[in-house]
């Protein structure tokens, strides 16, 4: 691509999209990953472990038999058929919250979200760009843009040389440069996505637009072409059912234009229209195809644009499909390059599907975006016309808020693509973003225990409901206990998305669900959601979340030590970043209460809970009994923000009594865990009680990002923390597996990974986020980048998981649940960065008036 052209170099430097071949993923098409084991499987879990654990395979057999083989529905995390690696994918496409679809990066489209937070992994064929060169009028060159060989359309002309060919993504945006063999002719399509912080109308567009860079290398002109064809539908069974149907379109406004094609979806539930579509102008002709067999040769395709460059534009609209049958349409966007000069061609994909049910089918949900274009299914041409004439916008946009981070020559390349790429999750992790339905109520969202949430109703009528997976392997929504690593992205980029996740979570706190049922890990029946506890998620997309809560049933999480202490952790760091008083001030009274719901776990009265001897936190199969550093950390750093906020409010009551227990607590968390360098992993005195947690500063990791955790604030020893991050970083990050991957969870004092657990022997990337921003908190800023940087050249490097960033792996290249959220806390870097550089946050002023409980 050096060699391309001067319009190559200009995106792979000092131009728009600046940084992108130094800061962004890159990749050859004809690439090839090194191939990684399968997810893990009975052969990767120990004998001792399957043995006591047999309980639990035959309880989850029977529960997953029953719900995918007699309820017909899918497992919420199915351990009997993960879904398998594939080294292909690239930069998703869409806005927040209105679905996704997944383009490879050599160009398939591969991975489909339409329906709310549910997945097909199948590549399409006949969705291709094909190109047509022109000559004194002949054609000269036609070539679909793919590597591919496929065994349908035979009829085109496939087999593209990859050598010739690289992509980068720097995400919302990704760039694919194509040098076309013996041309002299360069192509540079520009995908871009309106994700754009900050912003909470274009962000939640259902649309992506291809911007195509010609560049013209010959001494004589030509006429270019370039055709993008669609099949009706995501390529699963239902794109043969039958009844769908496609029609030309073209809309004007303002004096702009654009044409192309409608393809109506029509199922029985969510169904939706795609657009593929062009923008006319001043020499850029668009022409269309209505309708064509993608599972026959397509050879009169490509014969139409062979004879001219164009397609014959038939008027009128298509049969419907009968059942069986496939149907795919085309629009092709066509100008002349001079001599030694460049042009573009605008291209966009848009797809609306409006109203949405969940797999329950219980509730209509309008998708954010119907707010500006309508629920009436008919939104499609307008979504095309405005991403083709506000992209130009959005870019600008995208590259002020990235221009500081690419430009800052002390950041490694490495973090700048990182940092952006991972964003991806925010829309690519089953995220939906809904409208309140406009007759709703308080008291419909509230329920009988909610009525002192003043502002829930303002904030979600203006914002909406949003919710993201944990993975899109593990399908529960707002897993409660990941996305407290996860929302650093979101308060920082969308903060209003952030509070009103937090309303949806203190509903649910203030009110109980007395349905029971059993869990599995136990074997034992209780209570769906307890009163004043904090749920574990809010539902799955297969069923109806936020109505019902929970999803997740191998552990009753009424008894985990650190749901209820995240969500005060996250209220005071939500406070600290956005000032919002109003926020906090409903927030206080169920912080109360979730505090003092969690006291019971302080057995012994000494101001520190106590874990109760079994998993009962995010690590959940790794057994902690009594005092601990992880959740004995949160607690210690939940009651001091209690006390922070008490004083803010001007409680003195509550402020008084959380100072008390902090000064208790501290004293038994050094007294019982700290052992000269680090803290033990647990107080119970067992073999594994002495392991080497990287995750143990997580408590100090929260209060430096809320501008707290020193001074007067102190909880932990500097020195103590400081200490206890370098141990980790020379046990769990160097003495494992030679400092290139990251740091494992557990490490015993002897350089050895713990292998007590199936989960203390593994690296959870957005831990090791989590833990490098720890470091960069605490002035150990080189130990931190090169923690971080092992899980980025493992995942996006070495293993081909780019757009797939997994929850975790091990040092054998075993992975587990791919797509997932965690990693997101990779803004915690940048938040502790951006701190060290002094443009942290000013700290929120207190209110005149005390505002009082």
């Amino acid at each position: 691509a050096a060699a391309a052209g001067p319009l190559v170099r200009q995106y792979e430097g000092a131009a728009r999209g600046r940084g992108v071949a130094a800061a962004g993923w890159r990749i050859c098409l004809a690439h090839r990953f090194e191939e990684p084991r399968q997810p893990y499987g009975a052969g990767d879990v120990p004998l001792r472990d399957a043995l006591r654990h047999i309980g639990l395979v035959l309880r989850y057999f029977r529960w997953w038999y029953k719900k995918t083989r007699i309820e017909k529905k899918s497992a919420f995390i199915d351990l009997l058929c993960a879904v398998p690696l594939q080294q292909i994918y690239g930069c998703p496409l869409g806005g927040i919250g209105g679905g996704t679809i997944t383009r490879g990066w050599r160009g398939e489209f591969c991975r489909w979200q339409l329906n709310p937070g549910l997945y097909h992994y199948e590549t399409v064929i006949a969705n291709q760009f094909t190109v047509c060169l022109r000559c004194k009028g002949q054609t000269v060159y036609q070539q679909v843009l793919s590597v591919e060989r496929p065994s349908t359309l035979q009829g085109w002309n496939w087999g593209y040389c990859g050598h010739y060919a690289f992509y980068h993504a720097l995400y919302p945006r990704a760039w694919t440069v194509y040098e076309l063999p013996g041309q002299n002719v360069v192509l540079t399509c520009r995908q871009v996505s309106p994700v754009i912080p900050h912003d909470y109308k274009d962000s939640s567009l259902p649309v992506g637009v291809f911007i195509w860079e010609v560049e013209n290398g010959r001494d004589e002109d030509v006429d270019v072409s370039i055709m993008f064809s669609l099949q009706n539908g995501t390529g699963t069974k239902e794109d043969r059912s039958g009844g769908h149907w496609n029609e030309p379109f073209a809309f004007e406004k303002e004096g702009k234009r654009v044409a192309g094609v409608l393809l109506h979806h029509c199922t029985r539930v969510n169904p939706f229209t795609f657009a593929i579509s062009a923008r006319e102008k001043a020499g850029t002709g668009v022409t269309h195809l209505t309708a064509f067999n993608p599972a026959g040769s397509g050879r009169e395709v490509w014969q139409d644009l062979l004879q001219d460059g164009r397609l014959d534009s038939p008027a009128g609209k298509s049969s419907p499909t009968e059942k069986g049958e496939v149907t795919a349409a085309a629009v092709c966007a066509s100008c002349r390059v001079p001599a030694h000069g460049h042009r573009t061609l605008e291209l966009a994909l848009a797809w609306d599907m409006p109203c949405i049910h969940f797999g329950s089918k219980e509730k209509l949900h309008l998708r954010r975006y119907t707010r500006f274009f309508g629920s009436g299914g008919d939104a499609a041409p307008a979504l095309s016309h405005h991403a083709l004439t506000h992209y130009e916008e959005w870019e600008k946009k995208i590259e002020e808020w990235q221009k500081p981070i690419l430009e800052n020559s002390q950041l490694p390349s490495w973090y700048k693509s990182a940092l952006f790429n991972e964003l991806y999750f925010m829309t690519d992790g089953g995220t939906i973003w809904v409208e309140l339905p406009p007759d709703c109520c308080a008291e419909d969202l509230q329920g009988p225990a909610g009525a002192g949430l003043s502002h829930l109703l303002p904030v979600l009528r203006e914002y909406g409901r949003f919710a993201y997976l944990e993975g899109q392997e593990y399908r529960m929504y707002n897993t409660y206990d990941v996305h407290f690593y996860a929302s650093f992205a979101l308060v920082m980029l969308w903060p209003k998305l952030q509070i009103s996740l937090q309303y949806d979570i203190a509903v649910t706190v203030l009110n109980e669900d007395v349905q029971p049922r059993q869990y599995l890990m136990c074997g034992q029946t209780a209570q769906v959601k307890l009163k004043n506890v904090v749920p574990h998620d809010i539902g799955d997309p297969d069923d109806e979340p936020w109505q019902r809560v929970n999803a997740y049933l191998m552990h009753d999480t009424a008894d985990w030590k650190d749901l209820n202490l995240k969500f005060v952790l996250q209220v005071y760091r939500d406070y600290y970043l956005t000032h919002d008083s109003l926020y906090l001030r409903d927030m206080w009274p169920v912080c109360q209460a979730v505090m003092e719901s969690e006291l019971k776990f302080d057995t012994d009265n000494d101001g520190l809970i106590e874990n109760g001897g079994f998993a009962d936190q995010t690590y959940d199969a790794w057994v902690v009994n009594g005092a601990s550093a992880y959740c004995g950390g949160l607690w210690l750093a939940a009651v001091c923000t209690m006390c922070k906020m008490a004083e803010v409010l001007g409680d003195a009551e509550i402020q008084q009594k959380y100072t008390n227990i902090l000064s208790k607590g501290k004293e038994a968390f050094e007294r019982m865990l700290w052992n000269g360098k680090y803290y033990n992993y647990d107080s119970s005195g067992s073999n594994t009680s002495v392991s080497i947690m990287s995750d143990q500063c997580a408590g100090q990791w929260f209060l430096g990002a809320c501008g707290l955790g020193q001074g007067e604030f102190e909880v932990f020893p500097k020195s103590h923390v400081v200490s206890a991050l370098k141990t980790i970083f020379e046990k769990n990050v160097m003495s494992f597996a030679g400092g290139t991957m990251g740091a494992v969870n557990g490490m015993t004092p002897d350089g050895v990974p713990d292998t007590s657990s199936v989960q203390s022997n593994e690296v959870w990337i957005g831990v090791v986020y989590a833990l490098a921003a720890t470091m960069i908190q605490e002035g150990l800023v080189e130990e931190g980048f090169h923690t971080a940087e092992g899980c980025y050249r493992t995942v996006w490097e070495r293993l081909g998981m780019a757009f797939q960033t997994p929850e975790a792996y091990r040092e054998k290249k075993v992975y587990r649940s791919l797509a997932y959220m965690r990693p997101l806390s990779i803004w915690s870097m940048q938040l502790a960065l951006e701190r060290r550089a002094g443009r942290s946050p000013v700290p929120p002023q207190p209110p005149q008036v005390p505002i009082h409980p």
